[in-house]
């Protein structure tokens, strides 16, 4: 997976020792997230925004998908610059002052240019995405309708340029260990609940795909 010099050295000017460039951990660490940031410049505001939305890697680039009426996804399907942010909390350091106290992390940046995904690749896009989301929900489901799938934008965005950083350990103030004030990090963890039916769906069983994933944990291996 080729970085780009340029954004490696803007972002990873300060702290360079917590750059992350093992291929194998930078998608470690995608593949752990659920939820990207998408920032990129709106023509139909005038604005820089930065929007929430789910992704899923698959192989060599990140797949997203949402309703053709959004402006992000308009937007998005027109072919623009983009930049993807994932981050991991892995907790919180406390240090032995405010100012020192940190947190425990691990981030992806991705840069580069969205591009729609038409055609039979477009439905192979919507099955990976379903699979890595709900693995079984899409086998399980009602088929899709022509309208649904035309009315659903699917963006691919390159693992080409990407920049990748880490903080682990405890806080880094052993000037102030004579203060006797206490320094370490809590720990942070995200997991799936008990699953909770809809108020029609009481009576029914809870299917074996969703039991899986409420089962599912969220710690990457790379934590």
């Amino acid at each position: 997976m080729p970085m780009s010099r340029t954004h490696a050295s803007r972002d990873l000017r300060q702290k360079p020792q917590r750059a992350v460039e093992s291929r194998e951990e930078i998608c470690a660490i995608l593949d752990t997230g659920y939820v990207a940031h998408l920032g990129f410049f709106d023509d139909e505001s005038g604005e820089y925004l930065v929007i929430p939305v789910g992704y899923v890697r698959d192989g060599e680039q990140l797949l997203f998908h949402g309703s053709t009426g959004s402006r992000l996804f308009r937007t998005l399907s027109q072919g623009t610059r983009v930049c993807a942010t994932i981050t991991l909390l892995d907790g919180l350091v406390v240090a032995r002052t405010p100012l020192n106290s940190s947190m425990n992390y691990q981030s992806v940046m991705v840069f580069g240019e969205s591009v729609p995904v038409t055609g039979v690749e477009k439905t192979e896009a919507l099955i990976r995405v379903s699979n890595r989301l709900v693995p079984g929900l899409w086998d399980a489901a009602r088929e899709l309708t022509a309208k649904e799938i035309a009315g659903t934008a699917v963006i691919a965005l390159q693992l080409d340029d990407v920049t990748a950083k880490r903080r682990t350990g405890g806080a880094l103030d052993l000037d102030d260990a004579a203060s006797g004030v206490w320094a370490g990090h809590v720990p942070f963890e995200i997991r799936f609940g008990t699953p909770v039916p809809n108020v029609e769906c009481a009576g029914q069983a809870i299917p074996d795909y969703v039991k899986d994933l409420a089962r599912t944990p969220l710690t990457s291996v790379t934590r």
